[in-house]
């Protein structure tokens, strides 16, 4: 998984509240056994009409927001099932920031686990940076993830929280296998002692025999 420390990108508002992971992948395309071509059918109900005609009233297709990396949202975005579709979709659109008021639990932590900041601001804030993006054609942030801050060319300038384990992954660029790597030399010291590991193999693989047999 990519690094993430500092980034600077355009940012796209997505003014609604309450947008869920159904909105962000809808239930048809959960089939795909790959994290690959998300990006196509993010917020595929509203970006696109009939025969995947790009809906010219939906912002991800407006001609001023092309290449944003920053997406701007509202409270509680994320919410819905616990689809892990929707940080795909998010992350290979292009989107490595993520800046709203709140989020559902599951998305957010979804979101370190695919290298995505979800970074949390005041309601005054997220509405002071619609305004200044509504503003400014091309408006871009720069979030700087080691200093926990948001900025941007004219003076603007808010910290985040984020917990420091949360931090570190995005950091180091570790996903839930990743940090389980870091400790691989006291995993492989842990079974080393195990006893009757041997036995205990032979048995699983008679019990695995056994019950593809019927038994």
């Amino acid at each position: 998984m990519q690094p993430f420390s500092k980034h600077t990108g355009m940012v796209m508002p997505l003014d609604r509240v309450n947008v869920d992971t159904d909105q962000m992948v809808p239930k048809q395309f959960l089939k795909a056994l790959t994290r690959e071509g998300f990006g196509r059918i993010l917020f595929y109900d509203w970006r696109y009409l009939q025969g995947e005609k790009p809906n010219p009233d939906f912002v991800l297709n407006f001609l001023r927001y092309k290449g944003a990396s920053v997406l701007l949202a509202r409270a509680n975005f994320g919410c819905g099932s616990s689809r892990e579709h929707a940080p795909w979709g998010v992350k290979d659109y292009g989107f490595r920031v993520i800046l709203a008021p709140s989020y559902a639990d599951i998305f957010y932590n979804n979101c370190f686990k695919n290298g995505i900041l979800p970074a949390t601001l005041t309601e005054a804030e997220i509405e002071e940076i619609f305004k200044r993006t509504e503003k400014e054609e091309g408006y871009s942030l720069t979030i700087d993830l080691p200093a926990q801050t948001v900025t941007d060319n004219h003076g603007l300038s808010y910290k985040f929280e984020i917990a420091p384990s949360r931090k570190e992954v995005l950091l180091k660029g570790l996903d839930d296998i990743g940090t389980s790597l870091l400790v691989g030399h006291k995993i492989d010291a842990y079974e080393a002692t195990r006893p009757h590991a041997a036995t205990a193999t032979m048995y699983d693989a008679v019990d695995v025999k056994n019950y593809a047999n019927g038994r």
